[in-house]
């Protein structure tokens, strides 16, 4: 009952200025100018108050007799990049808000959808709120095995913190974003990034205003392998970006697809899509979608970390033995922390703290 109270009593969400779209009138991509939005499958759900653009950002009360949808929020002529930092929560949801054309953001719950049934929402039943889901992830770390206490004590984890999970997400962003870092360092990341920016922005004065403009899929859809690559993206790399905007012109992929569907539903869609592997899907399910019961095997800092941790000696595990499970055998991995779930995510953010693993790059990607 009291967690009801908190979770009825969350307050409503403020939505954050949309980033301004780029008019692109270069030789390559003019079949798709004047359409940023209207091959998005999103845009055509945007609710009428995201259409009149309204500053008040409430939730839509959704009709009775239709399915109910993810929360959408106006976000333009706001302020800030953030929302609310007491919404309903869960360990098997999406709990960053995500950003969807035309200004908007989707969130997984509405207040009215607090107590509806999984099989009416689409989405698991919110089993905490934003402002205590990395305290009760903490407390359920420490009473499967205590000696992550001194660990918890000393790092704090903003990923999963109210002020983390209060930032919005754009999803696109951070999967191009993923494929731009892929086998090269941060600082050339950055860089592509900058140039892939600059390729759709309307003017140099603009350039420097807009911060947080990113073009949207319907914007890189229709451009040429040729024209991308003028970031310095590889061929492929560049083919990837775009497959992958085509992919979210279509609706295959979408904010509401990434809001409602479950960890294993996640992993198969973006996988599916070429150019993002099993861990960078898993990397943006954790740091992009904050859910809190994903883990990663294959990550060596991840194995190194647990090793570590269960008392082995990583120096002569790494000068023993080579190959992929160098530190932990993954079925050795799996076993021990399936007991922390569902909030493995945080416990592997903590087995990278265990060995000081710098992880920087995914938790800021190249801005």
């Amino acid at each position: 009952m009291a967690q009801n109270r908190v979770l009825r009593s969350a307050s409503k969400l403020r939505g954050v200025p949309a980033s301004p779209l780029a008019k692109d009138t270069r030789d390559t991509c003019t079949a798709g100018a004047g359409k940023e939005l209207a091959g998005i499958h999103e845009s055509r759900d945007v609710s009428a108050l995201a259409k009149n653009g309204a500053a008040d950002a409430s939730f839509i009360t959704p009709s009775k007799k239709k399915k109910v949808e993810p929360a959408r929020i106006d976000s333009r002529n706001l302020a800030s990049e953030t929302v609310s930092m007491d919404r309903p929560a869960g360990p098997h949801s999406t709990n960053a808000p995500l950003m969807i054309p035309r200004g908007s953001h989707v969130v997984a719950y509405a207040q009215e959808m607090v107590d509806e049934p999984a099989s009416k929402t689409g989405v698991s039943r919110p089993a905490t709120s934003t402002s205590q889901l990395l305290e009760q992830a903490c407390a359920h770390l420490i009473r499967v095995d205590p000696r992550l206490q001194p660990l918890i004590e000393k790092y704090h984890c903003r990923l999963f913190s109210p002020e983390g999970l209060a930032e919005v997400v754009d999803p696109f962003q951070s999967l191009c974003s993923s494929i731009m870092a892929q086998q090269v360092s941060g600082a050339a990341a950055s860089s592509i990034k900058a140039k892939f920016v600059g390729l759709f922005r309307e003017d140099a004065e603009r350039s420097v205003q807009d911060e947080r403009f990113f073009p949207s899929p319907a914007q890189i859809a229709p451009c040429e392998v040729p024209f991308l690559r003028r970031a310095g993206l590889s061929e492929r790399k560049a083919e990837y970006i775009k497959g992958l905007a085509q992919k979210f012109v279509d609706g295959e992929l979408t904010a509401t697809m990434l809001i409602k569907a479950s960890d294993e539903e996640i992993i198969e869609k973006l996988t599916a899509v070429r150019g993002l592997g099993l861990w960078s899907v898993q990397m943006f399910a954790c740091f992009g979608l904050k859910r809190t019961d994903i883990f990663s095997t294959g990550d060596l800092g991840v194995q190194r970390g647990m090793a570590a941790f269960m008392g082995r000696n990583v120096q002569k595990l790494k000068a023993n033995k080579g190959g992929k499970w160098k530190y932990m055998s993954e079925s050795d991995m799996l076993q021990y922390s399936a007991k922390f779930a569902p909030y493995r995510s945080l416990f592997m953010w903590y087995m990278w703290r265990v060995e000081d693993v710098d992880i920087a790059a995914i938790e800021n990607p190249p801005k």
